[in-house]
């Protein structure tokens, strides 16, 4: 089959895997792990850039599936605990070839990161040090500025569909500021929405808050602490945090500090410092922060087991949450809270953007570097893999230039 026949139409679903020769679904699992291999590799900017990297691919590029499913799966995602891109990688895995999919999509979108995180720990124990590639970051940072906006545009037209949606979006970017908690956000703006739509119905059915049920499965082990540190160990503590955290790398930080560093005391606060900022200078999912830190407590046994340990939730809460996905958009209640939830999750996105702006357009450079790579995406639909790369080396000239240290 040729690719084409692969490509979907806006609105239209592609062809199922189960239907596909074995020939044919080898070569969607091929193709779906070098798509993620490539996106692990070179997303950097967190989970917003994450998220406008596989919107660009999977949606605009490869049109795997239209951009209502993909802000569908955002929504979901925003609901569950763990890292938020990864499950989205992991959830359009299993929309493409079942659970092959979803475990190869997860894999390889995590393993490129792991492995560079992993390299840079065996670095710092040696020469107890990070390595500096701040000229890396002032490069790509602008780039992905210019990524984000696209994304949030596009993905935007499709979220505010009508002026309960615009409302939600709207006051989820003031919610953002004012420091509202985003999971509660998220919940109340969808059932706002939910009601507003549906207020004429007589009844709400019982199923209609079953999404956000991750809260449950979140209850997930124990806070006690373990003495002796084990690659065991060390599973079951990234395992736990795996199924409660919510939130960004800086949440990531506060769980870490107070399990390993104050409770169990297997680390120093400068150690997970050190650790975090690996985890946000380099590309993928910032929880490869699991990486280092296992590998600096029990080498390489302790480095593949907290990065299983704080994964495998994702895994799972996918493989539970994904086949309810249609079945809950059916529904005239669940599609009225999946809309606002939509619509929530982009005024968030909205807000991340405009503090990732401020941290990398620092000076008249990296301004005009966003505005070129705004241009790029917009007005020459150029793939957003070629402008970080680009992004990079433009860093690494400045560098060599001596203009950044």
């Amino acid at each position: 089959m040729p690719p084409e026949a692969e490509k979907v139409q806006p609105g239209e679903e592609a062809i199922s895997y189960s239907l596909l020769t074995p020939r044919q679904q080898r070569q969607r699992l091929t193709e779906l792990a070098a798509v993620f291999l490539r996106l692990g590799t070179i997303a950097f900017g967190g989970p917003a850039a994450h998220i406008a990297m596989m919107d660009d691919e999977v949606v605009k590029h490869r049109q795997w599936m239209s951009r209502e499913k993909f802000l569908d799966l955002i929504g979901v995602t925003n609901l569950l605990p763990g890292p938020n891109s990864t499950e989205l990688a992991i959830h359009i895995g299993y929309e493409r070839a079942g659970w092959r999919g979803l475990l190869i999509a997860g894999s390889c979108f995590i393993l490129p990161a792991m492995a560079i995180v992993w390299l840079f720990a065996a670095l710092y124990v040696h020469y107890q040090t990070i390595p500096q590639l701040q000229w890396l970051l002032y490069g790509i940072k602008p780039v992905i500025i210019a990524i984000v906006l696209q994304a949030l545009w596009k993905l935007g037209q499709k979220a505010a569909k009508d002026i309960p949606t615009m409302i939600a979006g709207i006051a989820a970017i003031a919610a953002y500021f004012a420091g509202l908690n985003e999971i509660l956000l998220l919940l109340l703006l969808g059932v706002a929405v939910m009601l507003v739509k549906n207020w004429r119905r007589k009844s709400i059915p019982t199923g209609a808050f079953l999404l956000p049920f991750s809260g449950t499965l979140a209850q997930v082990g124990g806070t006690t602490a373990i003495a002796s540190i084990s690659w065991v160990s060390l599973f079951l503590s990234f395992l736990k945090i795996g199924f409660v955290l919510y939130g960004s790398g800086y949440v990531l930080l506060a769980f870490l500090q107070r399990d390993l560093v104050e409770r169990n005391q297997w680390l120093t606060s400068q150690q997970l410092l050190d650790a975090i900022a690996i985890g946000q200078f380099t590309p993928g999912p910032v929880f490869t922060t699991a990486t280092f830190v296992g590998y600096l407590l029990t080498g390489n046994a302790g480095a593949i087991a907290a990065t299983i340990g704080i994964f495998l939730p994702a895994f799972l809460l996918v493989w539970i949450v994904n086949p309810w996905v249609p079945k809950l958009r059916r529904s005239p209640w669940i599609s009225g809270f999946l809309d606002g939830v939509n619509a929530a999750s982009l005024g968030l996105m909205a807000g991340v953007t405009y503090i990732l702006g401020r941290a990398a357009l620092v000076d008249g450079l990296t301004i005009v570097l966003a505005v070129l790579s705004a241009i790029a995406v917009f007005r020459f639909q150029i793939n957003s893999a070629w402008l970080v790369l680009a992004g990079g080396a433009i860093g690494f000239v400045f560098y060599a230039l001596g203009y950044i240290s």
